[in-house]
This record gives C-alpha cells, structure tokens and sequence, in this order.
C-alpha cells in the first residue's frame, strides 16, 4: 500500500513538474518571439534552405513560407540585392496538375444538340420533301398556304431562341444519376418526332398527297406541339421548385458551421447540387489548422506523464502503471479548464497585439503611397509609377507585420505573397482605405473568396440511404463528402400555415366623452 502511495505521488509530481517546465518553454518562447519582432529583419535568403554564397542560383517556384521576413526593401544597387522583378518571383505558387478533359460531362449537351437540331430540321423537311419529290403534281400555294409559312417561320425562330436559353446552358457540376425530369421531356420529344415522321411516311410519302396547303398545315401543328412541350419543361424544370416546400439544414462536421436554406420540390442530388452552390459564398473557408488545438493539448497532457516501475516488470506492475496513468490523467482533466481558459485568454492577446501593428503597418504604408501619389503628379507624363510597381514598392513595410498576424491567426495557407500584392494594387488602384485592404485579412471570408488551393476539394461524394434521384421528403438526410470533411444535410417540411380572419368593426373602438356643465375651477 505504502510503494502504490509512493509511487502515485511520483507520478503526479512529475505531471506537474513537466506541465512547469512546458509552461516555462512557453514563456521563455513568447519572450523570444516578442524580443525578436522589435528587430529588423534584412534577410534575403529563405530561411527554409541554407544560404549560399552565389545569388546566381535559379529561384525555385515554391510557395515561400516566411515570405514576410524574405521580403526586403531595395535601396541601392549592389551584389546581393533583391530587384523587384526577383521580389516579385519569391511567391510564385506552383501550377498544380492539368485535370483530364472529362468527356462524359459534355454527352448531356451533345444529346440536346442532336436533338435540337432533328427539331429544327424535321418541320423543313415536311415542307422540302414534296417539292422534291413530286412537283409537278402539287397544287398550287395560295394566300393562305403563303400565311401559314410565315407563321412557321416565326415559330421556329422562337421555338429556337427558347430552346437555347432553356437548354444550352454550360454544365454547372456532374450528377451521379440522369436528371429524370430532363430524360422524360426528351423522350417525349423524341416519340413526338417519331410519330409525326410514321404519319408523314404512311399519309404523305407513299401516297403523294397533293394538296400543299394541308402539308404545311401538317408542319405548322408540330411546331406548335414543339411549343407546349416546352412550355412543359419551363413548367417542370424553372418553376416547379420555386415555392419551398423544405427546410434544410446543413452542418460541417468539423467545426460545426450551420446554414439554413429553403428549397422546393427538387431530387436529392439536385439538392444537394443547390447546397455546394450556397456552401462556396456561405460558409467560411475551412481551415484545418483550427482544429489542430484541441489535439495538441490532449498530445500535450499525455506527454507530460511519465511512469516510473519501482516494484519490477510483471503483469501486477503493468495494471498499477496503467490505473495511476488514469488516475494522474483524471486529476489533470479537473484543471484542465484553467488552462483552456488562460490559453484563450493569451491567444486572444496575442491577435490583439499583432492587429495593432499591422494597422498601424498599413496605415503608414498607404500614407506613403498617397504622399508617393502627390508627388507623382508633379512629374511628366510617361514618369508616372504603375500601381502593381506601388504595391511592390511599399509591401516590404507591412509584410513582416501581416505575416506575424496571419501565422497567429492560422491563416498563412489561405493568402500568398502574389494574392496579397495583387489585392494591394487593386486597392491602390480603386483609392481604398487601408480600412478596406485589412477587411480581407481581419475577417474570414466565404470560400470562393479565396484561391482554388483553399477549397480543399472540388470532387464531392453524395451518400444517401434513398435513391439520388428521388425526392425530397420530411426527415430526408444525407451527406456530402470531401477528403477533409463532410456536410450533414437533414430535411423538415415546412409546416403548413392556417390564417384566420378576425373582422374588426369600425365603430367598435369608438368612445364617447361625456363632460358635466359644471366643473370645478
């Protein structure tokens, strides 16, 4: 009882001496980090690779992560100075590989080309073919045949322009099933076409009809149920889904961001294609550095523990290192609160205090840049600096400071040196405050705000219990995956909504004041 006691106490003494020694480390690195932000840095080489002695050697297209501390103001001419064309190549991010051109995506297009075309042609060739054919045995047009081709000929061409502003459309996303309201308007076009070809072959080509007038006829009927059957799909694939019928809510398994949207009758892979839409300018990037906290600090407890085997090894010895491992660990998980809130308390410092200094950076930065503008009006036309040269110019100042910010704020992956001077210039172009140049980096945007390499993923893996191509119903749920997370989707209809008239007369709320003769003065 006396060596378990013993050894119980070695190890919580030692958990706590190791979480002091770590906190110590921790001080000791902030000291540094402060100690070391007050100097200025002049460094023109990567600190990721060793330095040489021979500027000569060709750039490599890498990202440059300590772009902030790589970036120096040029101010002479010598051996070892940076010219801004070399400034401009350090961010130069590396072309990632060319995807495969996917064909299978351009067959729904393809098909209603086709069948866009047999549409366009067949009403013609019901008007060519006889005059083909048999000429000389037609009857002759008169007012009101002449009337009726240009009647079909306006039809056509609004049949036409409809047709293209309905269904030749580039392709928004790849669905995992056919769209089953589209396959059914073509396939009832297509019988539609068919049998209106079986009737011309059998009623008109083998019999050599000769009266024109009714053939033209004939035409004009099939382009006028060309006409509803578009009007159908108008009907089925634009206004059907307009009234919601279902209220969806969308969570990110990561962090827990939520959206709500409203849709209407739509298929579940149409809903979930309507989701990822919302998803890119709706929810904010996703940001995997954020939720490594968490893990650290359980990596971090657990390290901090050490068992020593003071009785021998043995199966007794082992379960007494493990039940005091436990034992050490639960004391430790009482505390852990405290440290939570004294990490969150020092990290929200830290943000504050690197904020500061990047306003402050930026500020005397656009200053230069206006003071820079003043005196560019003054000189000859053909002098004047371009905006992208102003940029290059004065981002030496504040890059050490926004880097800083960025890396405390875990946002070093979704801005490169080459976006940050392009906004710049874009700021200095479009007279913007400094205000406005912070925003995109104080304030997390939504994804499409962002470059293609901070998505994540563009690939998406629709999984769902019921058929894709069924419809939503109450309690639907389903899930769209990415390497990184997942989007949990669960559906609720709509409640119906019953609304009573009350009628309120309009003498009800009327009152009559009585006043006595006599009043008292």
């Amino acid at each position: 009882m006396t060596d378990h006691c013993a050894f119980s106490h070695c190890v919580g003494f030692d958990a706590v001496r190791g979480e002091r020694s770590s906190r110590d480390r921790h001080k000791s690195h902030s000291r540094d980090s402060s100690s070391r932000s007050d100097k200025n840095v002049t460094i023109s080489a990567s600190s990721a690779q060793p330095q040489q002695p021979d500027q000569s050697s060709a750039p490599t297209d890498a990202q440059d992560d300590n772009w902030g501390e790589t970036t120096t103001a040029v101010t002479g001419t010598s051996d070892h100075s940076l010219s801004q064309e070399d400034l401009a190549g350090f961010g130069k991010e590396t072309e990632g590989p060319v995807e495969k051109l996917n064909c299978v995506r351009f067959l729904p297009l393809a098909l209603a080309l086709v069948l866009g075309l047999l549409v366009l042609i067949t009403p013609l060739s019901f008007l060519v073919l006889p005059q083909l054919m048999w000429p000389e045995r037609l009857q002759a047009c008169g007012t009101a045949c002449e009337g009726l081709f240009l009647s079909l000929a306006f039809k056509l061409l609004i049949l036409l322009l409809a047709g293209w502003a309905l269904f030749v459309r580039p392709a928004r996303a790849s669905l995992p099933r056919i769209a089953v309201f589209r396959a059914l308007l073509g396939l009832l076009t297509l019988l539609l076409l068919l049998s209106y070809w079986l009737f011309f072959g059998v009623r008109i080509l083998d019999s050599q009809d000769e009266n024109y007038q009714g053939i033209v006829q004939f035409a004009v009927s099939l382009v006028d149920a060309l006409l509803f059957i578009h009007y159908l799909a108008v009907v089925l694939l634009e206004i059907r889904h307009l009234q919601p019928c279902f209220s969806l809510c969308v969570v990110r398994s990561t962090d827990g961001e939520t959206h709500h949207y409203n849709l209407g009758q739509l298929s579940i892979q149409r809903a979930a294609l309507v989701i990822l839409e919302h998803y890119y300018k709706d929810f904010s990037v996703h940001n995997p550095a954020l939720l490594t906290a968490a893990k650290s600090r359980a990596a971090k407890h657990l390290a901090g523990l050490k068992v020593y085997n003071v009785d021998g090894a043995g199966s007794d010895a082992a379960t007494a290192q493990s039940r005091a491992k436990i034992a050490a660990a639960a004391r430790q998980r009482d505390t852990s609160h405290n440290e939570l809130y004294y990490e969150e308390a020092e990290h929200d410092r830290r943000v504050r205090k690197r904020k500061a200094r990047l306003v402050v950076a930026v500020e005397e930065a656009f200053t230069h840049v206006r003071r820079l503008q003043e005196e560019e009006k003054k000189k000859p036309p053909g002098d004047e600096m371009d905006p992208r040269e102003a940029a290059q110019a004065i981002f030496p100042s504040m890059a050490r400071a926004l880097q800083k910010y960025l890396r405390t704020t875990r946002q070093q992956h979704c801005h490169s040196m080459d976006s940050i001077q392009a906004h710049l210039a874009f700021c200095i172009t479009n007279n913007m405050t400094p205000k406005a140049f912070l925003e995109s980096y104080l304030m997390t945007g939504p994804t499409l705000q962002y470059t293609r390499e901070c998505w994540q993923t563009r690939h998406w893996t629709l999984v769902s219990e019921a058929s894709v191509t069924s419809p939503l119903r109450h309690g639907s749920e389903f899930q769209l995956k990415s390497s990184d997370f997942s989007l949990v989707v669960t559906s609720k209809a709509i409640p119906h909504l019953k609304l009573i008239e009350e009628y309120v007369h309009p003498k009800s709320h009327k009152f009559v004041l009585q006043l006595q003769s006599e009043t008292s003065v």
